[in-house]
């Protein structure tokens, strides 16, 4: 089975944790995960790749992080149509309103979302959020 990366972008720690949680999904069906930061990797990585997932927490007014992984994204939008592809994130404040946006996003570029709105969890994620990570994960293989 190929490799699927789950590439992601944390500021505390906590969408770490949950790309590790996502990769123990991956690894549970089967498959073989790939953790990597995006800030060391190249979007076009993820060409070839048929499904893979993207984290990045809550910033400012409920947006992506401009400075990594608004370009990342905005790259991937160019080549995500017909591929599986799950997103994930923090937050601490408002509602999820960046990750429904991000998840509309990719699927107005043409990705199948593994989770419609993307998965969300405040603060650092509990043990019922890393368990819908690693359904994440398993739904990707």
């Amino acid at each position: 089975m190929s490799e699927i990366i789950v590439a992601y972008w944390s500021g505390t720690g906590n969408t770490e944790t949950m790309a590790n949680a996502v990769a123990e999904g991956i690894k549970a069906a089967g498959g073989t995960p790939k953790v990597v930061s995006m800030e060391d990797m190249q979007p076009e990585e993820l060409k070839s790749c048929s499904s893979f997932a993207m984290g990045c927490p809550a910033m400012g007014a409920e947006e992506l992080e401009d400075t990594i992984v608004e370009p990342f994204v905005a790259a991937v939008e160019n080549f995500c149509s017909g591929k599986r592809l799950g997103l994930f994130g923090s937050y601490d404040w408002g509602d999820g309103e960046w990750m429904r946006a991000w998840a509309k996003r990719m699927d107005d570029a043409g990705a199948f979302l593994t989770n419609e709105e993307g998965l969300i969890a405040n603060l650092e994620p509990d043990e019922e959020a890393l368990e819908a990570c690693r359904a994440m994960g398993k739904a990707l293989v």
